[in-house]
């Protein structure tokens, strides 16, 4: 845990002490995700130190294993209690298939039926 070279850990915890910051290693922390608009950062086996000034807290993360990957993100829809009934009505379908259906014709009341008659879902 040494955060400035020269100084030991136990001295700049005395120094942050003083100035009213508290400073605290997180243990056990397998990895740290940062999730970005189009990906993500996963920081595995990271050492996580937090300075606690009070209201406000600041999070240190050191990481020798980064990697970046895509990030897909699922628009939520909402679907009306009509139409969920309507596609059970038509299919004979159970509630959470029509749903499923709707979910992949993207709230399209046809598409659904037709997705659950072909067996899509």
């Amino acid at each position: 845990m040494r955060l400035i070279p020269g100084i030991s850990p136990r001295e700049l915890k005395r120094m942050l002490k003083r100035m009213g910051i508290d400073l605290v290693e997180l243990r056990d922390v397998e990895e740290v995700v940062i999730k970005l608009r189009d990906k993500e950062v996963v920081l595995s086996s990271p050492q996580v130190m937090v300075l606690d000034m009070g209201k406000q807290k600041v999070f240190q993360i050191t990481s020798r294993e980064v990697v970046e990957r895509e990030r897909v993100v699922e628009e939520a829809i909402e679907f009306s209690e009509e139409d969920i009934e309507f596609i059970i009505e038509q299919t004979g379908a159970s509630r959470d298939k029509a749903i499923e259906a709707l979910k992949k014709a993207k709230g399209d009341l046809a598409e659904a039926i037709i997705i659950i008659r072909e067996g899509r879902v």
